[in-house]
């Protein structure tokens, strides 16, 4: 008699709910993605993907995940003190996205053209859990409001390196990318008198 319900394991369903979601969210943004639509690409029910991640954007979040763990990355970045902060956390940024580990967050910033709740999704996560982890570290004032005038610039940059694909900034090395605009960074982050007024 064969066996009825569930099978043991989730045999990849997740995985491939996800690799679906990240492919569909990158083509059409989060509000043109549907739970149907990310269903048939994965070839799967609609209902596991309620059944996995609750909504549309409870997948959208988990596609999304950025590729490296703040809470490991970040002491590297200030291992080395205050000095070059700014050029370091622009080359990392640039490298993740660059990479093929980066692709989800790419989703995310193509996402952000379309959808406010994509935009309010990125900048919650650079401003709180990397540049306002950052700030705290540095110990000045008004640590959100530094983490968040950083943010603008790494996101800007995003937008038109990898969304608009402005030349010659799309295609530039991103050692590059990171001495030019790693001074400003460097300065929302850390000159006392940025804050002040």
């Amino acid at each position: 008699m064969p066996r009825t319900g569930r099978r043991p394991g989730s045999g990849g369903t997740r995985d491939k709910i996800l690799g679906a979601a990240r492919a569909h969210f990158s083509e059409v943004g989060y509000e043109g993605a549907t739970i149907r639509e990310i269903a048939a690409v994965a070839g799967v029910d609609p209902a596991l993907i309620s059944h996995y991640f609750g909504s549309k954007e409870g997948v959208f979040l988990a596609a999304v995940e950025f590729p490296a763990d703040p809470a490991e990355f970040i002491p590297r970045l200030l291992a080395p003190g205050l000095d070059g902060l700014g050029e370091r956390l622009v080359k990392f940024f640039l490298e993740t996205w660059d990479s093929p580990a980066g692709s989800p967050m790419l989703a995310l910033i193509r996402s952000v053209v379309g959808s406010e709740h994509a935009a309010a999704t990125l900048r919650e996560f650079v401003s709180r859990e990397v540049l306002g982890r950052i700030a705290a570290a540095i110990q000045l004032d008004r640590p959100q409001l530094r983490a968040t005038l950083a943010a603008s610039q790494l996101i800007g940059i995003a937008m038109l390196r990898y969304v608009v694909k402005v030349e010659p900034l799309a295609s530039a090395r991103s050692d590059e990318v990171a001495r030019w605009v790693g001074p400003v960074v460097q300065r929302y982050l850390t000159d006392p008198a940025v804050a002040m007024g």
